[in-house]
């Protein structure tokens, strides 16, 4: 471990040097801090850290959910036309101080589930190629206001994965042209050009997928991996740092292991949340990818075990599931984490901390 604090130290210093802060201002820190005073339950406690998945087609499955104090939900499949009222009645079910993220993975291209609602936008490599990094700012802030303004505040977007493809993404490819480049220096600034734009328009972003899916290995058979670790430190690093220097609210960590740093997926791995925290000096929210993905899975977790795992390695929220997960999932994966603070394999201190970095990213009052 000191080996890797003394590399990832020397990163952080060279690349201190050509950050430029200007561009970054806007973006906001968060802090962490958490309340020793929590007197929430365990299940509203459990309730806070997971994002339930919602099918536009019946957002009001979420309805249970949501009345017990979800930390967000994930809108999957196709958008009614009346988007917006239909999520206001929603989240107006939730308790007071308890308002859930409502959150979408709009990057552009090949990744949009708002297509149906908000302008189109083109993949991040087209973005690069022919924008400049203002233009994808102002791009970005365009449909950051219309996803404000349909309720959405929260985009799992710009993906700061360095990756040279230009097709499709696909189940041996998790980036292509979702990625801006191979390139770090265009990819932290188009990438951060694309966070600002959002985050002027009041919806958060959330980079990802930490510490860098850039041309993984990701297939049906075999658990997927990224680059080694000393790999990702000359270069598929640096995006991300630049972005936490910038202040980004949230990354998302990938479910991907990473050779010479962690063999559990990212999203489940304290070494990950280590360098994270410790080293890189993060103090936004940790958000997980997917848990019911084959990546999670081929390592021997299901979903429920993954968020607890994920909780206990540092995560602040966990995702699971797509348009398709019944509503009484929901239901398993609070219970998981409900039990595993009883039998004393989850610390009630840890699910405080993670439900408080929920909350104050939502700028609410903390769990007391």
């Amino acid at each position: 471990m000191k080996r890797t604090a003394c590399i990832v130290s020397a990163v952080i210093v060279a690349i201190a040097l050509v950050i430029s802060l200007g561009a970054c201002d806007t973006l906001k820190k968060l802090s962490s801090t958490t309340n020793p005073s929590c007197t929430w339950s365990l299940n509203a406690l459990a309730a806070q850290v997971v994002v339930v998945p919602v099918n536009g087609s019946d957002l009001a499955a979420a309805t249970s959910a949501v009345s017990t104090g979800v930390g967000g939900i994930l809108l999957f499949g196709t958008m009614p036309s009346d988007l917006r009222t239909q999520l206001a009645s929603l989240v107006s079910h939730a308790p007071s101080g308890h308002v859930p993220f409502v959150m979408a993975d709009e990057e552009g291209g090949a990744v949009q589930r708002l297509s149906a609602v908000v302008d189109n936008l083109n993949s991040a490599r087209w973005m690069a190629d022919h924008w400049s990094a203002s233009q994808i700012q102002q791009a970005a802030n365009s449909v950051g206001t219309q996803m404000k303004g349909l309720g959405v505040t929260m985009d799992l977007a710009p993906v700061l994965d360095l990756d040279a493809r230009t097709t499709n993404p696909s189940s041996t490819n998790p980036d292509g042209n979702r990625s801006f480049g191979i390139d770090a220096d265009r990819t932290s600034k188009d990438g951060l050009a694309f966070a600002k734009g959002l985050q002027v328009a009041d919806v958060m972003p959330v980079v990802k997928h930490f510490p860098g899916l850039g041309g993984a290995l990701n297939t049906d058979n075999y658990p997927a991996q990224t680059a080694s670790w000393d790999q990702l430190q000359k270069a598929g690093l640096r995006p991300f740092v630049d972005a936490i220097a910038a202040g980004v609210p949230g990354i998302m960590t990938a479910n991907a292991t990473v050779p010479g740093l962690t063999d559990k997926p990212a999203s489940l791995s304290p070494e990950v949340t280590h360098v994270l925290r410790d080293q890189l000096h993060f103090t936004g929210l940790i958000v997980t990818d997917s848990l019911s993905a084959v990546a999670v899975s081929a390592k021997g977790y299901t979903p429920e075990t993954g968020a607890v795992a994920a909780l206990s390695a540092g995560a602040d929220l966990v995702l699971y599931g797509t348009l398709d997960t019944p509503a009484s999932e929901y239901d398993k994966m609070t219970a998981a984490i409900v039990d595993a603070v009883n039998k004393g394999q989850l610390s009630r201190g840890t699910l405080v901390q993670a439900a408080n970095a929920a909350l104050n990213a939502k700028h609410l009052s903390s769990c007391s």
